[in-house]
């Protein structure tokens, strides 16, 4: 039986997620044999300029894809936040496993501090459009800085003065144990405040669209609950045109047989558009959040080009 070949970005975070994820299969399905093939993206190695910058759907995936559509692996395991509403052709997403934590968090330097009490003008390290213009309804008076690079690189900033606080994932955190280090100054934030990105804390496994035997065994680790939420957010990134460069945020709940959808988009001018919806169609929901963008203002915006 052939050793399943499983594509990951090289940095840490994606390494050890990956080998969770292999982990869970292997415990299934204990015959079986994985093994970690990394890759560097467009992405990671363009750190010293910004997403938007380096431009184009896909910065942390499109490598892995073609390696996977040339058959040097069996599957993939991605952040689903960073894939785009379209697949590349001949890939399918295998498996979507349950959701960690979607909020964001803030990292402080100093301890005892929170978003409402941080200085005048402190400086904050994100490089997400989306995180700093939640965070600037909040506090208009707080400055910002771009900040790339994997995890224990932006908290060695943050630690070395770069910084008064800088926003981090709580899924990342989480999958590398870094919420056990009590040098951290951690404060949540729900996402009333911040909304997150399109599919935050959870993983993808893709795979080619012919591999009906490797599909079947990733059933195994699919949470309907997660690939159903999951499917609503893609649905609003599918209907703006966008990707994860992009100022929008989604989150769906779904409870039952009806969903709770909450909406972002940031205007030009740093303005946040929001809209909640309820209803048990969950890709209708999606579309009523885009027109109801939309009508609050969105229209002609440079993201929802075609």
């Amino acid at each position: 039986m052939k050793v399943i070949k499983v594509g990951t970005r090289k940095s840490k975070l994606a390494m050890t997620q990956t080998q969770q994820l292999v982990d869970q299969l292997k415990a299934l399905h204990p015959e079986r044999d994985f093994v970690l093939v990394p890759y560097t993206t467009k992405g990671d190695r363009l750190t010293h300029v910004s997403l938007q910058e380096i431009g184009g759907k896909g910065v942390f995936v499109k490598e892995i894809e073609r390696a996977l559509l040339a058959g040097e692996i069996d599957m993939a395991v991605h952040s689903l936040k960073d894939m785009p509403a379209k697949l590349a052709e001949g890939c399918a997403l295998g498996a979507i496993s349950q959701r960690e934590d979607v909020r964001d968090c803030l990292i402080f330097r100093q301890s005892g501090q929170t978003l409402a009490d941080l200085p005048e003008g402190a400086l904050i390290g994100t490089s997400s459009i989306r995180r700093q213009v939640q965070l600037q309804a909040q506090r208009p008076d707080l400055a910002f800085k771009p900040l790339r690079g994997n995890i224990d690189t932006r908290i060695k900033k943050l630690e070395e003065g770069e910084y008064d606080a800088i926003v981090l994932a709580m899924a990342g955190l989480k999958r590398l144990g870094w919420l056990d280090q009590s040098r951290l100054h951690i404060q949540p934030l729900e996402t009333s405040l911040c909304l997150p990105a399109i599919s935050q804390g959870a993983l993808a496994v893709e795979c080619r669209e012919e591999d009906e035997e490797l599909r079947s065994l990733l059933a195994a680790v699919q949470d309907e609950k997660t690939a159903a939420e999951v499917a609503v957010e893609r649905a609003v990134l599918a209907q703006m045109n966008a990707d994860c460069t992009f100022p929008i945020a989604a989150f769906a709940q779904k409870n039952g047989q009806n969903y709770q959808l909450e909406a972002m988009l940031a205007k030009e001018d740093g303005q946040c558009i929001f809209v909640s919806l309820q209803g048990q169609d969950g890709q209708e929901l999606a579309e009523q959040a885009v027109r109801q963008l939309a009508d609050k203002g969105a229209v002609g915006m440079p993201w929802l080009k075609k």
